[in-house]
């Protein structure tokens, strides 16, 4: 006779899987590449990231340091988190400022005060300076379209842009790191998490957060149906009335393209019910910059970008 387990040891069955299958990636890595390094923001999928690297090399260090391409227009909060962990792990952080490249002419300022798509040229040019050959980052299938034709290891050439027709087959856990001098390979353990799974693992795992993932009081106003914070990358237009709601954010990046929702979920649990009763990822939902054009992400994906 069949008999089906209970939902939540079928849960923690799951949570178990992709857990030893991203511990499995970056002891891979660990073994094929000479100088990897993982990009870290401070949001809640490059923090799992980490968390899941400090587990696979425990007691050990963590033997990559991390790499956050700054905008300049990050939520104070996240910042102050970013550079807390790193302090407490004893961890190595390159920041590539893209103010900088701003101020010496490398880049200019876009009309639409965005910053986002200005982050690959600072990506490229850090991981070529510091001869990086694998880049973890924390990109999901189910976040956008683009990310869901990408493989775990990602082969990019010697320009950083990813080229599909150069992605290979990823059979039985086996992955193909080969690459040739000057090109690299981006890799994402957490490919086949779901939103759910990510805050499933947070709670069971009781992994910090920046304190803006939960609902909290702020001062926002709507512009093309997303509720935004004013910051140094600037406030409201004429017409767009400031109010002060109870608003969390689902993702977090550039101030002037994130932006948060309204909601009361003020715990770990509470959160969960919230994303599961969702329709839209959080991408779709709080990201401007991936609604440019149909293709935006995948655009900004042959460029370089994640």
């Amino acid at each position: 006779m069949t008999t089906l387990e209970p939902a939540a040891d079928a849960a923690t069955d799951n949570l178990a899987a992709l857990e030893s299958e991203a511990i499995h990636i970056f002891r891979e890595v660990a073994g094929e590449f000479d100088r990897p390094v993982i990009l870290f923001s401070g949001g809640k999928d490059s923090t799992l990231l980490l968390h899941l690297a400090i587990k696979a090399f425990w007691p050990a260090p963590v033997p990559f340091p991390l790499l956050h391409v700054d905008t300049g227009h990050n939520l104070e909060e996240v910042i102050d988190f970013r550079d807390r962990v790193v302090e407490q792990h004893g961890l190595r952080l390159h920041v590539a400022k893209v103010q900088d490249w701003i101020d010496d002419g490398r880049l200019e300022e876009r009309a639409d005060g965005m910053r986002n798509p200005l982050q690959t040229t600072p990506l490229l040019d850090t991981i070529s300076e510091n001869k990086f050959d694998a880049v973890f980052g924390g990109g999901r299938r189910d976040e956008e379209r683009a990310r869901a034709k990408e493989r775990i290891f990602s082969l990019r050439n010697a320009f950083g842009q990813w080229e599909p027709r150069r992605q290979r087959p990823e059979l039985w856990n086996l992955y193909n790191g080969r690459h040739r001098p000057g090109e690299q390979v981006r890799v994402f353990p957490l490919s086949n998490w779901t939103e759910a799974d990510v805050w499933n693992y947070i709670a069971r795992e009781k992994v910090e957060l920046p304190s803006i993932y939960y609902a909290h009081r702020r001062e926002v106003y709507q512009r093309d149906g997303m509720w935004l914070t004013e910051g140094p990358w600037g406030g409201p237009r004429p017409g767009e009335d400031v109010k002060e709601l109870t608003v969390r954010y689902r993702t977090v990046g550039d101030g002037s393209c994130t932006g948060a929702i309204e909601s009361t979920a003020a715990t770990v649990d509470e959160v969960i019910a919230e994303v599961s009763a969702s329709r839209l990822t959080e991408r779709g939902a709080t990201r401007a910059d991936d609604r440019m054009s149909e293709a935006a992400m995948e655009d900004r994906k042959r460029e370089g970008y994640f």
